[in-house]
C-alpha cells in the first residue's frame, strides 16, 4: 500500500489506520501522534524545505513556526486544534513540535 499525502486544505482524515501509518512510515520515516483533550494530530517529521519555510514564517509572528510545521507535516487529525478561538489546544500541540523537529548534537572545537 502506498500512502498518498493529501494537502492540508483538502485533508478531511481524522485518523490513520495501522496500514496507513505503515505506508506513511515508508514514505516519510517517523510518524507522530499528538493528542490533546481527546483530539489527535498525525504528522511526519519535517524536511529542510519545511523547516526553512517555518523559519521564514516566524519572522512575521513567532507562533507561525509551529503552525507552519504542523500544517506542512499534517497527515490526519482534528483541525480544530488550529482554531484561533481555542489557543489552548494550538499551544498544547505547538509545544510538542520541538520533539518532532529533532537535530543531532554537534561539537565545536577551537583549533
Amino acid at each position: 500500500m502506498n500512502f498518498k499525502k493529501i494537502p492540508f486544505e483538502q485533508n478531511t482524515l481524522t485518523a490513520l489506520s495501522d496500514e496507513q501509518i505503515a505506508a506513511a512510515k515508508k514514505e516519510f520515516g517517523d510518524i507522530y501522534l499528538i493528542q490533546v483533550d481527546g483530539l489527535c494530530v498525525y504528522m511526519h517529521a519535517p524536511d529542510r524545505r519545511i523547516i526553512d519555510l517555518a523559519q521564514t514564517s516566524a519572522v512575521k509572528r513567532p507562533s507561525l513556526f509551529e503552525e507552519t510545521i504542523i500544517i506542512n507535516c499534517w497527515l490526519a487529525g482534528n483541525k480544530e486544534v488550529l482554531d484561533e478561538s481555542n489557543p489552548r489546544l494550538f499551544y498544547a500541540v505547538a509545544r510538542k513540535v520541538s520533539e518532532i523537529v529533532q537535530v543531532a548534537d554537534a561539537e565545536v572545537k577551537k583549533l
